[in-house]
């Protein structure tokens, strides 16, 4: 499993106060799951809760937060854009401890697909299928549809700057069709 280490390393990076206390981040993973179908080859995913445990945490929760939620985006994006999944993906708890310090819990639930393909010599390759990402979405300005010289409609839109848009894949036609 690759996305502990990955989000370990994405706080560490962003959050000062855990970057001078490195000893204080706990991750552990909880209530894993492998699944597998009954298809052809044996791929399979993991599913599993992370959780992730700060300790005499001084920062406002907001320092880690944040960070969180950018790296959710890029590596569980469902948890955000899927309206299920975001009501009830990311929990916390908080212990304060006094004035200054608390323990704070977070958990959320990953997944990680991981592809396995036959090679010719009978050995099994193995690659961590990486996430669907986010781009920017298209700038805003008037979109027109012709056919030939006839317009068919015509559209303004609106201002896109704060949106994203997920990639996905696009079946493609072969030269026969």
């Amino acid at each position: 499993m690759n996305k502990p280490e990955s989000l370990r390393a994405h706080l560490m990076a962003a959050v000062p106060e855990l970057r001078h206390n490195p000893d204080r981040l706990l991750i552990f993973i909880d209530q894993g799951k492998v699944r597998c179908t009954a298809a052809a080859s044996l791929s399979y995913e993991y599913n599993y809760e992370l959780q992730i445990i700060l300790t005499d945490f001084a920062g406002h929760p907001d320092a880690v937060v944040l960070p969180l939620l950018a790296w959710v985006r890029t590596n569980q994006s469902e948890l955000l854009a899927n309206l299920d999944k975001s009501a009830e993906g990311i929990r916390f708890e908080v212990d304060i401890l006094d004035k200054s310090k608390v323990d704070m819990s977070i958990t959320l639930p990953l997944t990680e697909r991981v592809i396995v393909k036959r090679q010719d010599n009978g050995t099994y390759s193995l690659t961590h299928a990486g996430e669907p990402q986010y781009t920017e979405v298209e700038a805003s300005g008037l979109f027109q549809v012709y056919a030939g010289d006839e317009l068919l409609a015509e559209w303004q839109t609106p201002d896109g700057s704060d949106a994203m848009a997920l990639e996905t894949p696009q079946l493609k036609r072969s030269s026969g069709l």
